[in-house]
């Protein structure tokens, strides 16, 4: 209803508009004595049809461009914390005030100093937006601590769903390796609210899991932990989210996700794999050496078995399933180290199978 009386209002406003360049027209050319005549009362008509059509028809695009950009506005507003909100405004009034210094001397050149004047308040308003933005999570006087200390001024790291419920992400900051800030995203926490909410046990009990991992982070941490009140959108994944915000922050991503370490490392984000660091502590098996491990299951392979060592690393070796359950000396072929973990290929000692009693 609205449109429509908008649409009409830019057709009014076309009349009224031909009615007025005609009488000033016929004014101007010495012709006012014909307004009265069937000639400027048709000239006045059509003049204005004229008008009052094609601006009723123009204003049908501009109300439908206007109404689609108000509407982009609103959601990019609605997207927008108070927060961002006050760093922007902050920030177009820096670029203004900037602006106008410079236009003072400007502003006096004839013809082109008002326009110029407008344009480099335009841009500076634009400017200081966008750089109040996108520098909003940092902390000015970090940032000089850091180049003091020598250190780089990225210490920033989100926080994953997968690392927060495995656990281990505790035990690794009461030792004291983890620096900087651990940030934990406001969509994380929702995505583990949602899981301990869950019908599910399983499910129920690792969100639970995880909401425990984060209160024990905050009470006994040894670094500074926040959370990103940052509004998410539900219509998009986690991860995807997650990826987006430690683009747009410059931030690491601690995760035991082997996908999306592999996603973050094609955008060129910074990746911590728990699963990584663990790998690398456990000891290295090299070619050639011995072994005696418990063969526990069939392989993948057939007459493969499997054993593991004590520090979970799955111990390949050939023709080994029909000796399930015994103690068997083997040693290391090969091993492959992915972040998935670790796997050692062996063979048998030697070609008389030597059984560990």
């Amino acid at each position: 209803m609205l449109e429509k009386i908008l649409k009409y209002a830019f057709g009014l406003t076309g009349a009224l508009t031909g009615i007025s360049l005609v009488r000033i027209s016929m004014n101007r050319s010495g012709m006012d004595e014909y307004l009265g005549t069937f000639y400027g009362v048709g000239m006045i008509v059509v003049v204005a049809l004229v008008l009052g059509v094609l601006m009723f028809i123009l204003g049908g695009k501009v109300i439908t461009v206007a109404a689609g950009f108000v509407d982009r506005i609103e959601d990019s507003l609605q997207k927008i914390t108070l927060y961002e909100l006050m760093i922007g405004a902050s920030g177009l009034i820096a670029g203004l005030i900037i602006a106008n210094l410079i236009s003072i001397p400007l502003v006096k050149i004839e013809l082109v100093g008002v326009p110029l004047s407008i344009i480099i308040n335009i841009l500076f308003g634009i400017c200081g937006i966008y750089f109040t933005i996108i520098k909003k999570n940092e902390n000015i006087f970090d940032g000089a601590l850091d180049r003091k200390k020598g250190l780089t001024s990225n210490r920033i790291k989100l926080m994953d769903t997968s690392a927060i419920i495995d656990g281990r992400i505790l035990d690794l900051s009461r030792t004291g390796f983890l620096e900087g800030e651990l940030v934990i995203p406001g969509f994380v926490l929702e995505e583990l609210r949602h899981l301990a909410d869950s019908a599910d046990d399983i499910i129920r009990a690792k969100g639970r899991r995880g909401l425990d991992v984060l209160n024990m982070l905050k009470s006994d941490a040894k670094f500074p932990i926040t959370i990103d009140k940052s509004a998410g959108d539900s219509q998009i994944e986690v991860d995807e989210q997650l990826l987006s915000r430690a683009k747009e922050i410059g931030a690491k991503v601690i995760t035991n996700d082997y996908n999306l370490g592999k996603v973050a490392a094609i955008r060129g984000i910074d990746v911590l794999n728990i699963n990584d660091l663990a790998n690398s502590m456990k000891p290295v098996a090299v070619s050639g050496e011995e072994m005696t491990i418990r063969i526990v299951k069939e392989g993948k392979e057939s007459g493969q078995g499997v054993g593991y060592l004590d520090d979970g690393t799955m111990v390949v070796v050939e023709q080994a399933y029909k000796f399930k359950g015994q103690l068997v000396d083997v040693i290391v072929v090969s091993v492959l180290q992915t972040s998935a973990g670790r796997m050692v290929f062996g063979k048998f000692k030697n070609v008389h199978l030597s059984l560990v009693n």
